[in-house]
């Protein structure tokens, strides 16, 4: 749920075929209003509006609980060029920019609930995000000059959701919407949960941050600067409650009173009020994004399944969260894309608006734009994840190894100590604030895991060098055959491409661990989230893990790698270890070590499927 998009998105963006567009805007100009919804309460709102157009243009709105105020006086103008490459070429073309503080923030009144459910269908008379984006709508096609009676919907993170559930039962004038980085579901996988593990640091920080004072953005009085110690001095997660927040942040207290998927995770889930497109909808996302990596995956997924009239779309890139809103995009961390894949996405996202607001163009979309990293090329497909991809098993043995070969032995395993006193960083110290100065929380996932690679509580298995290349295309899951001396435990699965020995491209890439896929789960949701259960001690049980979608060439030359550990922290919370009812009201005394062991053999093989594309 990155902040501060408004700015980014109102950043330069070249060859686009807009030969059909007559208008060239230079300037625009800012007003603000108050919009009134359907119960009395009003949203503050900013309006860019191009001057002197030659013809009536659409409205591009977003919404947003981060502020949608500008620097700039209204009545005051701006020069179209002043616009972000994200949005330049179609302010270029013309646009009304609208830009809203959703209720309870900052300038809007009412009063804000994070993620609200869609009740409108349910309840009458009710408001939410969809009634409040269908009343928004008609004041602007009533009140905005020369506007073409079309409008779109976009944003970035929390405001992609708002867009998401924004093109629910729209506004007749809404005919095209953009998710972009949207939370998912977020007990399973986006935000606060992934597959039941408590996302601690994050969980902790965003919830301060958007609702310790809901006018404005508050950062967390951190007393220092690393916080792997602070956090792992925190202790239990009960005195989240009991010494810094005292009950004052509603969704740290759901966090309290919801341990588990029961029913209000699961009505606050869009999975339960979107279910399919109805207007067209572009999902984005990015394969290291290090806030909303599942959203934009599992709402087109979900969404496809009843898209009769062919809307839904998607495309995933090498980003992190909303990286296609910078100027370039070429490279995260020490990785090298190759190219400009922020410019190349925001040719994309203005064809696609001006397709649908405008008709500029013959609308002949791919069902799927997805980068390939690795060959760092952009690639299409006409299903998502393509059908042509042919499962392979690639299975850890007990040497150390993995390879393409099922374990022969009839028993094997091999084991490692998992002391919460000790937890394995999430990435290399400082561990910053996350909004915070120097953070660098932006790029982690794809940070070389050598950082952990001989910690005697993380264990590899590692394949030969590749003799060709190989493509993995679609969804990665992991089967994981383990057991533990406690009751409950933490699985974290990486895949990690290996970089050779002596890279002779980039020899400061030499040996670099690069992480593809990883994720990690919570054993007691095993056979269900709603009803955890304990672990029985030493026994061996299967962990299928979704290890969500990438389209990752593995080159000539480079290795693959299969990574297990059981803390990932402060991102993920510490699993004591021992069972307990619910782990945020745990004692000191509940965090107990754990042996922990991996099974390698024919009986019990612990293995990868991935996705392979013949050539």
């Amino acid at each position: 749920m990155y902040k501060n998009f408004f700015v980014i998105s109102i950043l330069v963006i070249v060859s686009l075929n807009l030969s059909a567009q007559a208008d060239t805007i230079v300037l625009y100009k800012k007003s603000s209003v108050m919009i009134p919804m359907r119960d009395g309460v009003k949203l503050f709102t900013v309006i860019l509006s191009p001057l002197n157009a030659k013809s009536a243009v659409p409205i591009l709105l977003k919404r947003t609980p981060y502020g949608a105020e500008l620097n700039l006086p209204d009545g005051g103008s701006m020069n179209v060029n002043e616009f972000s490459g994200y949005t330049l070429e179609m302010a270029k073309g013309g646009y009304y920019f609208v830009t809203q503080d959703i209720r309870g923030k900052y300038k809007s009144e009412g009063s804000m609930e994070i993620h609200q459910p869609l009740i409108h269908r349910i309840i009458k008379g009710s408001v939410d995000e969809s009634t409040d984006t269908y009343d928004t709508i008609v004041w602007l096609v009533k009140n905005l000059e020369n506007n073409n009676g079309k409008a779109g919907i976009y944003g970035i993170s929390y405001p992609g959701w708002l867009a998401l559930v924004g093109a629910v039962d729209p506004h007749p004038a809404l005919k095209a919407a953009s998710e972009q980085a949207c939370m998912g579901d977020l007990f399973l996988g986006d935000d606060f949960h992934h597959n039941g593990a408590f996302r601690l640091s994050y969980g902790m920080e965003y919830t301060y941050d958007v609702e310790f004072d809901k006018t404005t953005s508050s950062d967390f009085p951190f007393p220092q600067f690393d916080l792997y110690n602070w956090y792992l001095n925190l202790g239990s997660l009960k005195n989240v409650n009991e010494k810094y927040f005292h009950h004052k942040i509603p969704t740290w207290n759901n966090f309290v009173k919801h341990p588990d998927y029961d029913s209000f995770w699961q009505q606050n889930s869009p999975l339960n009020y979107v279910d399919h497109p109805q207007i067209p909808m572009l999902h984005v996302g990015g394969y290291y994004d290090q806030e909303d990596i599942n959203g934009p995956q599992l709402m087109y997924e979900h969404m496809e399944k009843k898209d009769s009239f062919n809307r839904n779309y998607i495309c995933l890139g090498p980003w992190n969260h909303g990286q296609w809103a910078s100027n370039t995009a070429d490279s995260l961390g020490k990785i090298s894309f190759e190219s400009k894949t922020a410019v190349w996405f925001h040719a994309l996202q203005a064809n696609w608006f001006n397709y649908w607001l405008k008709g500029i163009g013959d609308g002949k979309f791919e069902e799927a734009y997805c980068f390939q990293t690795g060959s760092n090329q952009w690639k299409t497909y006409t299903s998502w994840p393509p059908k042509e991809a042919v499962a392979k098993k690639l299975y850890a043995h007990t040497d150390g190894t993995c390879g393409f070969n099922k374990p022969t032995e009839t028993s094997g395993y091999v084991s490692y100590t998992s002391d919460p006193k000790k937890p394995v960083p999430y990435r290399t110290l400082p561990i910053e604030a996350t909004y915070g100065k120097g953070s660098r929380w932006k790029p982690w996932q794809v940070e070389d895991q050598r950082f952990v690679y001989t910690r005697p509580d993380v264990i590899s298995f590692i394949l030969d060098p590749l003799s060709e290349d190989v493509t993995v295309t679609g969804t990665v899951v992991a089967h994981l055959f383990a057991g533990t001396s406690g009751t409950d435990a933490d699985w974290v699965v990486k895949l990690i491409d290996v970089y050779p020995d002596y890279d002779k491209i980039n020899y400061q890439m030499s040996g670099y661990q690069l992480p593809v896929a990883m994720e990690v789960f919570r054993g007691r949701y095993r056979k269900s989230f709603t009803d955890p259960s304990p672990l029985t001690p030493n026994k061996p049980e299967e962990f299928i893990i979704d290890l969500h979608q990438v389209n990752h060439c593995f080159k000539k030359g480079h290795r693959m790698m299969i990574q297990v550990q059981s803390s990932w922290f402060p991102v993920i919370d510490r699993n004591p270890q021992k069972y307990v009812p619910n782990i945020f009201e745990a004692k000191e005394s509940d965090y107990i070590k754990a042996q922990q062991r991996i099974f390698c053999n024919s009986q019990q093989a612990t293995y990868i499927e991935l996705p392979v594309m013949n050539k």
